[in-house]
């Protein structure tokens, strides 16, 4: 596909815009995750107050002794961010057309700014365990609802281009999972107190809001003054992209046709996340140093080798794309490489994942959790890119937004599916 006529993107402004908005679209939900023990540590029954004392403690497994809500938050968590996430991107693949897309950006953005603002305050309010664990839940609901209409909108819209601004968006992303990791880090050698460093994590994400949304204000002014054309070489056949920021009449589409034209695509996506999410982070976050022995390694195995590792090389994969597009969108080497991924269930099984009960371990030194992390992470990020950038381009020129929203159901979709799997993985170490 060549772009003909098309705006010079000055400075890479546009390619930069799209770059912030994937930022802002995944950074403020990494450092609610980073946060995790910030919340848990805020569930607590006060030691003192026994007559407001809401939650029962329960013993669990190898002694654990917390209350309800410390047990069942990070499922409870799953729950709620999963099941909106896959609601409104499939909503909005179908319902896109009836709502502007300003108002569908724009406004999701101004939500989750206005959920952070109010998360960040909280962290100086004392709140009982019970209407904190209730109102986190709340927050969690509209980040992900919100979020769901946000991402499936921005590939939408990066749709309608050329197949390299749809890159921008999902190395934004990759960046915003490295972002997050390496702060974690930070907090942990600084020795901060959890409220403050949940409290940087929400202010810096706020502001990192503010800033998508002024970037998306500013694209009309990039975008407006020119008429872009698009060639596509099957038809020889020149049409104008859509005008980026209005919503002029446009044909009717059909979901479930231009479903048959990239289900290679939507469901090789979906696959990959599937595949991701089924063993990062509940199976690679248990594996144990074999080196450490106790040290400072110990501290920093999980946090270094996992999360910013995996974040890392998720993000050179995804702006890999930039420069590179092999195999085609047509090759069938793709959802090849897309499936031949699943070896990395097994292999990560096999290092030393603690406690085990079933598998012996195969894998015992670190070299090979971190070699494995490598190549997990970075096909991760490209494979998934690719599938992002080449969904929208095998479907005619008006249908390439609905195209976009599809493959962001799809991502989707493979996100709930290996937060559902990852259960059985775990339980069958």
């Amino acid at each position: 596909m060549t772009a003909i006529n098309a705006p010079r993107d000055k400075y890479n402004a546009v390619w930069l815009i799209f770059f912030i908005l994937g930022l802002g679209t995944l950074l403020p939900w990494n450092f609610f995750m980073t946060a995790t023990m910030y919340f848990t540590e805020r569930l607590k029954d006060p030691p003192s107050d026994i007559t407001t004392n809401q939650t029962a403690n329960v013993t669990l497994q190898d002694g654990d002794t917390r209350n309800v809500l410390e047990s069942k938050f990070n499922n409870v968590m799953t729950l709620c961010a999963m099941v909106p996430l896959l609601i409104f991107t499939c909503l909005n693949s179908f319902i896109h057309q009836r709502i502007p897309q300003k108002l569908r950006i724009s406004g999701s953005l101004t939500v989750i700014f206005v959920v952070f603002l109010l998360t960040a305050v909280l962290v100086k309010v004392d709140v009982a365990p019970l209407p904190f664990f209730t109102l986190t839940m709340i927050k969690i609901v509209c980040i992900n609802s919100f979020g769901a209409i946000l991402q499936s909108s921005l590939f939408g819209l990066a749709g309608i281009l050329p197949a390299s601004y749809t890159t921008p968006i999902m190395s934004g992303q990759g960046l915003a999972g490295t972002f997050a990791a390496f702060s974690m880090i930070c907090a942990l050698a600084s020795g901060s107190r959890l409220q403050d460093s949940a409290f940087g994590y929400f202010i810096t994400a706020c502001v990192v809001i503010l800033l998508a949304i002024s970037s998306y204000l500013t694209l009309p002014k990039m975008v407006r003054p020119h008429k872009m054309f698009v060639c596509f070489p099957e038809s020889a056949e020149k049409r104008p992209v859509v005008n980026l920021m209005e919503d002029e009449a446009k044909p009717s589409v059909s979901v479930f046709n231009i479903f048959k034209q990239i289900w290679v695509m939507a469901l090789s996506v979906c696959f990959i996340f599937t595949v991701t999410i089924g063993t990062f982070p509940a199976v690679t976050v248990e594996v144990k140093s074999t080196v450490a022995n106790g040290g400072t390694w110990d501290t920093y195995f999980i946090p270094v080798s996992c999360f910013l590792l995996f974040n890392l090389m998720d993000w050179a994969g995804r702006s890999l794309t930039a420069v590179c597009m092999w195999p085609g969108k047509d090759s069938i080497w793709l959802p090849v490489l897309v499936g031949l991924r699943v070896v990395f269930i097994p292999l990560f099984m096999l290092c030393n994942v603690q406690p085990r009960h079933l598998l012996p371990v195969w894998f015992h030194h670190d070299a090979w959790y971190i070699v494995f992390m490598i190549f997990f992470s970075f096909s991760n990020g490209y494979l998934a890119s690719l599938c992002m950038c080449f969904g929208p381009k095998k479907v005619a020129q008006h249908e390439a937004e609905t195209a976009g929203a599809i493959m962001a159901f799809f991502l989707s979709l493979g996100l709930a599916l290996g937060a559902a799997i990852s259960f059985a993985f775990r339980a069958m170490i």
